[in-house]
C-alpha cells in the first residue's frame, strides 16, 4: 500500500509537472501572440502616423503657396470695362444700366462690383467705367455670350439706340487681385 501511495504521489507529481510545463508553453505562446499583435499595432500606428504627417506637410505646402501669392485656379476674375460714350449719350447709357442692364447681368451670373463716372471733364462727359466679377475667365466668356443672346437685352439695346449708338467703343481688361488686395 505504501508502494501504491508512492506511485500515486509520483504519478500526481508527473501530472503536475506536465500541467506546469503545458502552462509554461501556454505562457510562451501567449507572450508570442501578444508580441506579434503588439508588433502589428506598432506597424499600423507607425503607418497611420506617417500618413498623418504626410497629410500635414502637404497641407502646409499648399497653404504656404497660397500665402506667397501662387496662382489659385479657383479664384474669381474681375473685368474692368471702359465705355467711350458718344457725345450727348451719357444720360441714356446710365439710364439703360440702372433700369435694365444690371438686372440682366445678375441673371447671367455677372456680379457688378461698381459703376463710375470720372469727375473731371472731358472724361466726365464721355467715359463710363464699371467692374464685374466672374467665377472664372471661361465663365465670363460664357456669361457674355448668354447675355448678348438674351431676348430682353436685345430689346432694351435696340430701344435705347433708336436714335443712334450710345457707345463708340469699349476697352475691356480681365484682372486678378494682388495678394495684398481687399478683393480676393
Amino acid at each position: 500500500m505504501v508502494r501504491k501511495s508512492a506511485e500515486k504521489r509520483k504519478e500526481g507529481v508527473e501530472k503536475f509537472k506536465t500541467r506546469i510545463h503545458a502552462s509554461a508553453l501556454t505562457d510562451r505562446w501567449d507572450k508570442c501572440i501578444i508580441n506579434s499583435v503588439s508588433s502589428v499595432f506598432s506597424a499600423v500606428k507607425c503607418r497611420v502616423m506617417k500618413t498623418l504627417l504626410s497629410f500635414a506637410c502637404g497641407a502646409a505646402v499648399i497653404i504656404g503657396f497660397e500665402l506667397l501669392g501662387a496662382p489659385n485656379p479657383s479664384h474669381h476674375v474681375y473685368e474692368l470695362r471702359l465705355y467711350h460714350v458718344n457725345e450727348g449719350k451719357m444720360d441714356a447709357l446710365k439710364a439703360r444700366f440702372g433700369d435694365h442692364t444690371d438686372a440682366i447681368f445678375k441673371r447671367h451670373n455677372m456680379k457688378s462690383i461698381g459703376y463710375w463716372s470720372p469727375e473731371d471733364a472731358p472724361s466726365s462727359q464721355n467715359l463710363f467705367v464699371y467692374i464685374l466679377e466672374h467665377p472664372s475667365r471661361q465663365e465670363a466668356e460664357k456669361n457674355w455670350a448668354e447675355f448678348q443672346a438674351d431676348p430682353e437685352w436685345k430689346k432694351v439695346k435696340a430701344e435705347s439706340e433708336a436714335n443712334g449708338a450710345l457707345v463708340d467703343h469699349i476697352d475691356r481688361y480681365f484682372m486678378d487681385p494682388t495678394n495684398f488686395s481687399a478683393l480676393q
